[in-house]
């Protein structure tokens, strides 16, 4: 008889080593897929019912920022360069007076903690957890993959007519995020565009560029079927910026291109329903016959400044837009806006924030938070140019410029539609968490050291040194 070994070694299968090395290759920058990963799933009737209570990604980011404080004291290192701290740490004042103000503790707390953790904490963590260029791409693809997904889910929604409620009919995309957020896709699918776009003009294989191209397309369809003008003028502006960036021949090129196509397909084939083509027109009439949702942003926009002109060092203070607007507000102001469809009954949504990021923050927290806010974020903008020079220059990183750029002056150009809250907000510290490592990480526009002195020690043995 022969006698059997007592351990026989098992072989992986070629599958799960490619997975275990993708995972080892991976490291830190896992929890921030996962936490983009959670935005895929639905949230449920009780979540979407409120619209912006606490998420699963908001309890993830929170454990994100833990990881990232563990490992750093792990380490024993400074984990952030002296220009980080700064450009990060300029709302933390801000914010902190705002919070005095607060009509009552709870209000205090929870305003204190949402902004310290979409505009400091989970962006330092993502620009931690980074670690090269290599993990940037990995989450902007990861983005994409999040906005293929909702955007194939609104897609349906249209086309099932189970959308929610947009001119009577329940034809409006919003994904997963319900009918109390109907930005919520839209921001999703935006962001999964300009990643797209930034890999498709500075990636690396042509296979890559012309498959990031492909999803930049597809992405275009959802985008469309929103029906959110906030997005598609900041998604219009951020591409086009994106395109010039990547350099003025190209860009020549793609612009004639994208003009021939757009007179093909909607001068020679009619794309576009009447819907869209409304929508589209209502941008240039908001001073002429504005719709109630302008006029209401409009009555908002003039409250808020209201509050400020009335406390203009520190605001009102945090979350107490709503106890004041009513005082501040004309009688245009409507009660609310009307919410229905994606599974949701019909109810009036009350307005609660202005839809202006800027001006929340200069009526909440006055000329103080505004320059602190606005500060950190051109701040911002002016490094990752700077550094997109640099990647130009070296011929090396372009797709990661593009992508960081892209983001940033999409959020920006957002934010004077819109501002924080729901459950895809979490996405937007994300997305300063990129723009942060791009403006800020030395690991930006060099190798990591660690790499480099790992290769040039191999060197010297390979050498007999």
């Amino acid at each position: 008889m022969t006698a059997v070994p007592a351990f026989t070694q098992v072989r992986a299968s070629p599958a799960a080593a490619a997975w275990q090395r993708a995972v080892r290759r991976a490291g830190p920058v896992l929890p921030v897929l996962l936490l983009i990963s959670l935005l895929a799933l639905p949230l449920g009737p009780g979540a979407q019912g409120e619209g912006s209570g606490l998420t699963p990604a908001d309890a993830v980011s929170g454990l994100v920022v833990i990881f990232c404080a563990v490992r750093a004291a792990r380490a024993g290192q400074r984990p952030l360069t002296r220009t980080a701290y700064i450009v990060l740490g300029l709302p933390v004042l801000a914010v902190a007076v705002a919070a005095l103000g607060a009509d009552s503790a709870s209000n205090s707390l929870q305003g204190l903690a949402r902004y310290y953790q979409i505009f400091v904490l989970v962006p330092a963590a993502v620009l931690l957890l980074v670690r090269d260029r290599g993990d940037f791409r990995l989450v902007g693809r990861a983005l994409v993959g999040l906005g293929l997904w909702q955007g194939s889910i609104g897609v349906y929604q249209y086309l099932t007519g189970t959308g929610a409620s947009y001119a009577g009919e329940d034809v409006r995309a919003v994904g997963t995020f319900g009918a109390t957020d109907v930005m919520g896709m839209s921001t999703v699918v935006a962001y999964g565009l300009i990643c797209a776009v930034a890999l498709a003009l500075g990636g690396g294989t042509p296979r890559a560029r012309l498959t990031a191209l492909a999803c930049a397309l597809g992405l275009l369809v959802p985008l469309a079927l929103s029906f959110s003008r906030g997005a598609w003028i900041a998604t219009a502006v951020a591409c086009v910026l994106q395109i010039v960036l990547a350099g003025l021949r190209r860009a020549t090129r793609l612009f004639a291109v994208g003009a021939a196509a757009a007179v093909v397909l909607v001068g020679g084939f009619g794309v576009g329903t009447s819907m869209l083509q409304e929508r589209l027109s209502s941008i240039t009439q908001v001073t002429a016959t504005p719709d109630q949702s302008v006029t209401d942003r409009y009555t908002m926009w003039a409250a808020a400044i209201g509050m400020w002109e009335e406390h203009p060092a520190t605001g009102v203070g945090l979350k107490n837009f709503p106890a004041y607007r009513d005082s501040h507000a004309s009688i245009a102001l409507s009660a609310g806006s009307d919410v229905a469809g994606a599974g949701a009954t019909f109810r009036r949504q009350p307005l609660l924030s202005p839809h202006n990021m800027y001006l929340l923050v200069l009526s909440e927290q006055g000329l103080l938070g505004l320059c602190a806010m606005a500060g950190s974020w051109a701040a911002l903008l002016v490094c990752g140019l700077r550094r997109l020079a640099t990647a130009h220059r070296r011929a090396r990183g372009l797709d990661c410029a593009l992508l960081a750029c892209g983001l940033l002056t999409w959020q920006l150009i957002d934010f004077a539609y819109a501002d924080i809250g729901g459950p895809s907000t979490v996405l937007t510290a994300v997305v300063l968490g990129l723009a942060a490592w791009w403006a800020l990480a030395p690991a930006a526009v060099d190798e990591t050291p660690a790499a480099a002195g790992a290769a040039a020690g191999a060197e010297e043995v390979a050498a007999g040194r």
